[in-house]
């Protein structure tokens, strides 16, 4: 995201609208007219959200979005909820929903669905760091979910490596998907809690399991011992309408 010292009257409003919590904008003097103060938005920050843009807030007309190309053109696929993602064809982040279980039957008894999002609520996450955890999580032999966009910019998943050309890209957040077998939960919530302190970021954790046959839910135990926080704020998804998928 750009603006245009010529039309900008320094007056702010735009900042507010920033996904980056407006850290991302300072003032500066017009070369043309030192005695204008405008705006100007750190582009090494800015995730290209369009997020001030989209509000409208600027009666000048001076916020606009300039023509990117790759690897910045990535931060914009990962960040603004309008733009279709052009390798998952999903909008924005363009992570497949893990809430449809009882269609596609892709969590199966005995495995764990996890999806680790980094960078929200308001401070993004660099995809250097995103590569951390990925590599971390690929020596653990997890199964990284095919239509993902963070997958699709791995070089190597059995190494969890990226796309050299994008680590220094920022985004809004990321989200890294994979499949464990529920042997393996112990392991991996350590494993996350020790590469945490080595990235720049914040991230919450997702997990999806079946509802055991007495009704039980099998991660409870392993959090409880840990004395490990779990959000109360958990969903069971009981479909809508008849569910498609059938175990045998």
């Amino acid at each position: 995201m750009k603006i245009d010292a010529e039309k900008c009257v320094g007056c702010g409003q735009c900042a507010s609208y920033c996904t980056m919590r407006g850290s991302i904008m300072s003032f500066g003097r017009n070369p043309k007219n030192p005695a204008k103060i405008y705006a100007v938005i750190d582009e090494k920050e800015c995730v290209e959200c369009c997020v001030c843009l989209r509000s409208g807030v600027c009666q000048q007309e001076a916020l606009y979005q300039p023509e990117l190309s790759w690897p910045r053109i990535v931060r914009k696929n990962f960040s603004d909820p309008l733009k279709i993602h052009p390798e998952t064809r999903i909008p924005g982040r363009g992570t497949e929903e893990m809430k449809t279980n009882e269609v596609t039957g892709r969590f199966k008894r005995g495995f764990y669905g996890v999806a680790l999002e980094m960078g929200r609520p308001g401070v993004g996450s660099w995809l250097r760091d995103v590569e951390k955890v990925a590599m971390v999580l690929a020596s653990m032999g997890v199964a990284f979910e095919e239509n993902n966009p963070v997958t699709k910019l791995m070089m190597d998943r059995k190494t969890g490596q990226m796309n050299p050309e994008v680590l220094e890209e920022k985004v809004l957040s990321a989200i890294i998907e994979f499949l464990i077998p529920q042997e393996k939960l112990t392991t991996l919530l350590e494993a996350i809690k020790k590469i945490a302190q080595e990235i720049d970021t914040v991230f919450s954790g997702d997990i999806i399991s079946r509802v055991e046959k007495d009704g039980s839910i099998s991660y409870l135990k392993v959090f409880q011992e840990g004395s490990r926080y779990l959000s109360i704020n958990g969903k069971s998804n009981v479909g809508l309408g008849r569910p498609k998928y059938r175990e045998d």
